[in-house]
């Protein structure tokens, strides 16, 4: 298996605008510079040659991505055929992007796993599902199944005329991309998603839900999503946990993932929380060879783990620290060598 990081910062952190040149615009300064020293035939101040010339600088923009992972099995169980089932763990905003930079497609992915309903974690789902109900090369099925014909107004003809089926077996389910996730975190998706899937030419806007668009699985405690991975097998259980309290019995829980290898290693997802609440999971941080573990660095916000409680926090022992990963970060926390196992970065990889 291996894990690759789509993002690692928070929600609300932006990229930078910066004032750079071309690769281009370099090598012609070069060449100017080098055709000035040939016609002297002496060499020439850097300074003195900058200050005598105009440089175009031109305004390039850095861009930074939420935190969202992308999870590769070897398996035969995707929906592309090339030997990987790929999960995508969350899906914010900006996911659409962060999947490009590390050079796929959303024709790529074969499932996805909701977390919780924050923006940075589901504000890519009207892109995923629209776009994929809509590519009429999703799969090679797909394609077939529309007789080779391949505008949306087809496709969307093709599921009206299937009215007497219910609304998930409107789409075969091979042709549509799995999602998974607790059953409330579900709920809370399509009341989100639903202003902008609640329209599909054709269909009956009661009709519709996200079962149109997904192969729909409610995980439930204890029964885990079991990916194969060549020779072995994962197991992926649901870990509840308190990310936000809204008053007096107003919550906000964070489903995070506990990955159990038939070899014996363990691997800790909590996703967004407060910091080890409850304070049972400490039993997952003890138990598991590596944690990727959400951090602040900004403001203080109490839904979090700000990066001083990680680091100083009697619970976080010297051993549970040096297993974990810290991403979800404004700027990157400054750390001590070997304190961590590492900051996360946009395109990681890691191979289990």
């Amino acid at each position: 298996m291996k894990i690759y990081v789509l993002g690692a910062n928070s929600a609300f952190k932006t990229g930078e605008f910066k004032r750079a040149m071309t690769y281009d615009e370099v090598y012609s300064l070069l060449k100017t510079y080098y055709q000035m020293v040939a016609e002297k035939r002496t060499l020439i101040p850097i300074k003195t040659f900058l200050e005598g010339i105009n440089i175009n600088l031109d305004l390039y923009y850095k861009p930074i991505w939420q935190s969202n992972f992308l999870l590769e099995f070897e398996s035969d169980a995707g929906k592309r055929n090339d030997g990987f089932y790929r999960l995508v763990f969350d899906f914010g905003s900006d996911f659409r992007h962060s999947l490009a930079q590390l050079g796929y497609k959303l024709t790529d992915i074969d499932g996805y796993y909701v977390s919780h309903p924050h923006h940075d974690h589901i504000g890519g789902i009207e892109y995923i599902a629209l776009s994929s109900l809509f590519d009429p090369h999703f799969t090679k099925e797909k394609y077939e199944w529309l007789n080779e014909e391949g505008d949306a107004i087809k496709i969307a003809h093709k599921v009206s005329m299937r009215e007497h089926l219910p609304i998930e077996e409107r789409v075969p389910s091979e042709m549509k991309p799995d999602l998974y996730g607790h059953k409330e975190v579900l709920r809370d998706l399509w009341h989100a998603a639903k202003p902008g899937l609640n329209t599909i030419q054709g269909i009956l806007s009661g009709e519709l839900k996200l079962d149109l668009y997904f192969n729909v699985c409610k995980v439930k405690a204890d029964v885990p999503i079991v990916m194969r991975d060549g020779e072995r097998t994962w197991k992926l259980y649901i870990v509840p946990s308190t990310h936000v309290l809204a008053g007096y019995g107003k919550f906000m829980p964070s489903y995070g993932l506990l990955l159990k290898c038939s070899d014996g290693r363990q691997i800790f997802m909590p996703s967004d929380t407060q910091f080890m609440n409850p304070k049972t999971i400490k039993q997952f941080y003890q138990t598991s060879d590596f944690i990727y573990q959400d951090c602040e660095t900004g403001m203080k916000s109490d839904v979090h783990p700000f990066i001083d409680e990680l680091r100083f926090d009697p619970s976080m022992t010297p051993e549970i620290k040096k297993k974990c990963y810290l991403y979800h970060y404004d700027n990157e926390p400054i750390i001590d060598a070997e304190e961590f196992a590492g900051i996360l970065r946009a395109g990681d990889c890691h191979q289990y």
